[in-house]
Protein backbone atom coordinates (compact mmCIF):
# COMPACT_ATOMS: atom_id res chain seq x y z
CA UNK A 1 0.00 0.00 0.00
CA UNK A 2 1.71 3.47 -0.62
CA UNK A 3 1.83 6.28 1.72
CA UNK A 4 -0.87 8.33 0.01
CA UNK A 5 -3.17 5.63 0.35
CA UNK A 6 -2.17 4.26 3.87
CA UNK A 7 -3.01 8.64 4.61
CA UNK A 8 -6.44 8.07 3.19
CA UNK A 9 -7.49 5.17 4.72
CA UNK A 10 -6.31 7.23 8.40
CA UNK A 11 -7.77 9.72 7.48
CA UNK A 12 -11.37 7.58 6.55
CA UNK A 13 -10.87 6.01 10.14
CA UNK A 14 -10.15 9.43 12.18
CA UNK A 15 -13.29 10.77 10.91
CA UNK A 16 -15.39 7.76 11.43
CA UNK A 17 -14.12 7.56 14.89
CA UNK A 18 -14.74 10.96 15.50
CA UNK A 19 -18.39 11.11 13.93
CA UNK A 20 -18.75 8.16 16.14
CA UNK A 21 -17.91 10.02 19.51
CA UNK A 22 -20.42 12.87 18.32
CA UNK A 23 -23.69 10.91 17.93
CA UNK A 24 -23.07 9.60 21.62
CA UNK A 25 -21.84 13.29 23.02
CA UNK A 26 -25.24 14.44 24.86
CA UNK A 27 -26.29 17.94 23.38
CA UNK A 28 -24.68 21.23 24.75
CA UNK A 29 -27.94 23.04 24.46
CA UNK A 30 -31.33 21.77 25.41
CA UNK A 31 -32.99 24.77 24.06
CA UNK A 32 -36.59 23.27 22.59
CA UNK A 33 -38.55 25.76 20.16
CA UNK A 34 -42.06 24.79 20.64
CA UNK A 35 -44.81 23.93 18.09
CA UNK A 36 -47.82 22.57 17.91
CA UNK A 37 -47.94 18.99 18.30
CA UNK A 38 -49.84 16.94 15.69
CA UNK A 39 -50.40 14.02 18.22
CA UNK A 40 -51.12 13.90 21.82
CA UNK A 41 -49.40 11.45 23.61
CA UNK A 42 -51.71 10.50 25.93
CA UNK A 43 -53.74 8.90 22.87
CA UNK A 44 -50.83 6.25 22.23
CA UNK A 45 -51.30 2.74 22.71
CA UNK A 46 -49.29 0.85 24.44
CA UNK A 47 -49.14 -2.82 26.48
CA UNK A 48 -47.57 -3.70 29.45
CA UNK A 49 -44.83 -6.50 29.69
CA UNK A 50 -48.15 -9.21 30.13
CA UNK A 51 -49.48 -7.73 27.28
CA UNK A 52 -52.50 -5.67 28.91
CA UNK A 53 -52.91 -1.83 27.78
CA UNK A 54 -51.55 0.83 29.43
CA UNK A 55 -53.56 4.20 29.86
CA UNK A 56 -50.85 6.32 29.51
CA UNK A 57 -53.95 8.98 30.28
CA UNK A 58 -54.11 7.71 34.16
CA UNK A 59 -50.00 9.50 34.47
CA UNK A 60 -51.34 12.84 33.80
CA UNK A 61 -50.64 15.29 36.91
CA UNK A 62 -46.58 13.32 36.77
CA UNK A 63 -43.98 13.52 35.06
CA UNK A 64 -43.17 10.86 32.82
CA UNK A 65 -39.34 9.36 32.26
CA UNK A 66 -39.70 6.69 29.04
CA UNK A 67 -36.31 4.41 28.97
CA UNK A 68 -35.27 1.93 26.15
CA UNK A 69 -34.03 -1.00 28.71
CA UNK A 70 -31.84 -4.37 27.59
CA UNK A 71 -30.94 -7.13 29.76
CA UNK A 72 -27.64 -7.53 28.52
CA UNK A 73 -26.27 -4.09 27.90
CA UNK A 74 -23.45 -2.15 29.51
CA UNK A 75 -25.81 0.54 30.58
CA UNK A 76 -28.05 -2.42 32.15
CA UNK A 77 -27.06 -1.65 35.68
CA UNK A 78 -28.87 1.83 35.35
CA UNK A 79 -32.08 -0.33 35.98
CA UNK A 80 -30.37 -0.41 39.72
CA UNK A 81 -31.07 3.62 39.42
CA UNK A 82 -34.04 4.25 37.50
CA UNK A 83 -35.54 2.02 40.60
CA UNK A 84 -34.47 4.48 42.72
CA UNK A 85 -35.43 7.25 41.13
CA UNK A 86 -38.69 5.73 40.96
CA UNK A 87 -38.80 5.00 44.50
CA UNK A 88 -37.06 8.63 45.08
CA UNK A 89 -39.63 10.72 43.36
CA UNK A 90 -42.71 8.34 42.65
CA UNK A 91 -45.05 10.76 43.90
CA UNK A 92 -44.40 13.44 41.31
CA UNK A 93 -42.33 10.80 38.42
CA UNK A 94 -43.84 7.40 36.41
CA UNK A 95 -40.60 5.63 35.07
CA UNK A 96 -41.36 3.09 32.45
CA UNK A 97 -38.99 1.06 30.94
CA UNK A 98 -39.06 0.03 27.39
CA UNK A 99 -37.39 -3.55 26.52
CA UNK A 100 -35.74 -3.30 23.04
CA UNK A 101 -33.68 -5.80 21.41
CA UNK A 102 -32.87 -3.05 18.38
CA UNK A 103 -28.85 -2.69 20.08
CA UNK A 104 -26.34 -5.19 19.43
CA UNK A 105 -29.43 -7.78 20.09
CA UNK A 106 -29.12 -7.68 23.71
CA UNK A 107 -32.44 -7.62 25.12
CA UNK A 108 -33.44 -11.36 23.64
CA UNK A 109 -35.45 -12.34 26.38
CA UNK A 110 -39.75 -13.10 26.34
CA UNK A 111 -41.88 -11.11 28.50
CA UNK A 112 -40.92 -13.61 31.63
CA UNK A 113 -37.73 -13.49 31.01
CA UNK A 114 -37.36 -10.17 31.15
CA UNK A 115 -39.74 -9.69 33.67
CA UNK A 116 -37.58 -12.38 36.01
CA UNK A 117 -34.28 -10.87 34.74
CA UNK A 118 -35.46 -7.07 36.11
CA UNK A 119 -36.81 -8.47 39.29
CA UNK A 120 -34.35 -10.70 40.39
CA UNK A 121 -31.70 -8.98 39.21
CA UNK A 122 -32.29 -5.08 40.61
CA UNK A 123 -35.60 -5.20 42.25
CA UNK A 124 -37.57 -3.45 39.46
CA UNK A 125 -40.80 -2.13 40.62
CA UNK A 126 -41.19 0.58 38.23
CA UNK A 127 -43.90 -0.12 34.94
CA UNK A 128 -42.25 -2.08 32.13
CA UNK A 129 -43.77 -2.36 28.95
CA UNK A 130 -44.04 -5.07 25.96
CA UNK A 131 -41.07 -5.25 23.90
CA UNK A 132 -41.07 -3.04 20.78
CA UNK A 133 -39.11 -1.34 17.81
CA UNK A 134 -37.44 2.14 19.05
CA UNK A 135 -36.89 2.70 15.53
CA UNK A 136 -36.69 1.62 11.69
CA UNK A 137 -39.80 0.59 9.53
CA UNK A 138 -41.43 -1.03 12.77
CA UNK A 139 -40.79 1.95 14.92
CA UNK A 140 -43.49 2.30 17.89
CA UNK A 141 -46.06 5.29 17.71
CA UNK A 142 -44.73 5.77 21.12
CA UNK A 143 -41.27 6.54 20.18
CA UNK A 144 -42.36 7.83 16.36
CA UNK A 145 -43.97 10.89 19.17
CA UNK A 146 -40.59 11.03 21.06
CA UNK A 147 -38.60 11.29 18.26
CA UNK A 148 -40.49 13.48 16.19
CA UNK A 149 -41.05 17.47 16.68
CA UNK A 150 -43.76 17.46 14.45
CA UNK A 151 -45.54 14.97 16.66
CA UNK A 152 -44.16 15.95 19.82
CA UNK A 153 -44.08 19.62 19.04
CA UNK A 154 -40.43 20.34 20.84
CA UNK A 155 -37.68 18.78 19.40
CA UNK A 156 -36.46 15.99 16.73
CA UNK A 157 -34.17 13.12 18.17
CA UNK A 158 -33.07 9.80 17.08
CA UNK A 159 -32.31 6.39 19.87
CA UNK A 160 -28.63 6.41 19.48
CA UNK A 161 -28.25 3.19 21.91
CA UNK A 162 -29.94 0.96 25.15
CA UNK A 163 -31.11 3.24 28.34
CA UNK A 164 -31.88 6.63 26.48
CA UNK A 165 -34.19 8.98 28.28
CA UNK A 166 -37.40 10.76 27.58
CA UNK A 167 -38.76 13.33 30.16
CA UNK A 168 -42.54 14.65 29.64
CA UNK A 169 -43.92 17.19 31.85
CA UNK A 170 -47.18 16.64 34.07
CA UNK A 171 -49.30 17.69 31.25
CA UNK A 172 -48.03 14.94 28.57
CA UNK A 173 -45.40 17.94 26.58
CA UNK A 174 -42.03 16.77 25.65
CA UNK A 175 -39.11 18.12 27.81
CA UNK A 176 -36.20 17.06 26.80
CA UNK A 177 -34.00 13.42 26.14
CA UNK A 178 -30.91 12.44 27.31
CA UNK A 179 -28.52 9.65 25.75
CA UNK A 180 -27.54 6.60 27.86
CA UNK A 181 -24.39 7.97 29.55
CA UNK A 182 -26.49 10.03 31.42
CA UNK A 183 -27.32 8.38 34.49
CA UNK A 184 -30.99 8.58 35.66
CA UNK A 185 -29.96 10.44 39.16
CA UNK A 186 -27.78 12.99 37.27
CA UNK A 187 -28.98 16.68 38.43
CA UNK A 188 -30.09 17.17 34.49
CA UNK A 189 -32.33 14.82 34.87
CA UNK A 190 -33.60 15.22 38.76
CA UNK A 191 -33.59 19.08 38.82
CA UNK A 192 -36.39 18.85 35.87
CA UNK A 193 -38.57 16.62 38.17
Amino acid sequence: MTKTALLIVFICLLTACNNTSKELKQPTTTKTSTVKPTEILYNIAINNLNGEPINLADFKGKKILFVNVASECGFTPQYKDLQELHKTYGQKLVVIGIPCNQFGEQEPGNALEIQSFCSKNYGVEFLITEKVDVKGVQQHPLYAWLTSKEKNGAKDSSVKWNFQKYLVDENGNFIDFYYSITNPLDTKITSKI
